[in-house]
């Protein structure tokens, strides 16, 4: 790769990362020898990186912490883990855009912006498909695709020339520390654990270390440039996806749910939206892996045999 930590500072600076993407990232990066500031409204779990707290819609003090950065990774976004009331929609939609457009006019007043900006997207852009998608797909129908666009939008028009620009279309990541994937297991290990609604609905998914490398590739690489799927190479269906789950966690039961039960048990038990589970979509990295990147868990059973580990 070229590009590497020899320009100009080792600085990385993560806007939105105190969740668990962000301090994923975080540790992965301090372990190469990054030096890392997390902005966030909330302070982010102890680590090996500096915290500057910011409402991601002003321009405040935290925009030093730009100036003469390596690169800048904007990860924020209310999380879309949750009912889709009007209000949460708008605060979707809102966080991510404002987010973005913030941290385009603090680099305006910097003498030296970073290289690169890293730009996290969804991987939802591309709807509620059973078509494989790449990055030449057209984006889909929904809320999903309504604010992928204008969350991409906003980078265009908020990036300076000068800076090299990559966006991620990320797909559902698989973590220990995710709280998606913690739902999962729990589910799973209480019996619940069988096909949803059809089980053909794609599940599109990428391992953390994998989606951590993405990202390290991204800031390093001067050849990245555009728009990306972040997501494992064989994105399995609904049905595939829970069986090996129970295979994994030894559950040899996995009751399935009929749509209706999904909309209850969505709504009223877990406080989440129901067409995460209902709805899905088969995305396929074609650029990165044209470009040479390995994936290091390529396989669902493999991902799921290091997370269980």
């Amino acid at each position: 790769m070229t590009g590497t930590i020899g320009s100009t500072s080792k600085r990385i600076v993560i806007a939105g990362g105190s969740g668990f993407l962000g301090t994923s990232l975080a540790a992965h990066l301090t372990g190469l020898g990054y030096e890392v500031v997390i902005l966030s409204r909330n302070a982010p779990a102890s680590g090996d990186w500096a915290f500057q707290r910011w409402d991601a819609r002003t321009v405040g003090d935290w925009a030093a912490s730009l100036d003469g950065a390596l690169a800048l990774v904007n990860l924020a976004g209310r999380t879309v883990d949750c009912v889709k009331t009007p209000l949460h929609c708008d605060q979707i939609l809102r966080s991510r855009v404002e987010a973005t457009k913030v941290l385009g006019q603090a680099i305006q007043t910097l003498s030296s912006p970073p290289k690169v900006w890293v730009q996290m997207s969804t991987a939802h852009i591309y709807g509620d498909s059973e078509l494989p998608c790449t990055e030449d797909s057209a984006t889909g129908y929904g809320l999903a695709p309504i604010v992928g666009t204008a969350w991409e939008g906003a980078f265009d028009e908020s990036c300076p020339v000068g800076i090299r620009r990559v966006v991620l279309r990320t797909s559902f990541v698989l973590g220990k520390q995710g709280a998606a994937w913690k739902k999962l297991k729990l589910i799973t290990k209480l019996g619940f654990g069988g096909t949803l609604s059809s089980g053909t609905q794609g599940m599109s998914w990428i391992h953390e270390g994998d989606m951590n490398r993405i990202f390290q590739r991204a800031i390093e690489s001067d050849t990245m440039n555009g728009i990306y799927i972040s997501s494992a190479p064989n994105p399995v269906s609904n049905r595939e996806f829970m069986r090996a789950m129970r295979k994994q966690l030894g559950m040899p039961i996995g009751l399935p749910a009929a749509a209706w039960m999904i909309h209850l048990g969505a709504r009223f038990i877990l406080k989440t939206d129901p067409e995460l589970a209902l709805y899905g979509r088969y995305v396929i990295p074609e650029r990165i892996v044209n470009e040479g990147f390995e994936f290091n868990h390529p396989h669902l059973t493999d991902a799921l045999n290091d997370l269980c580990s």
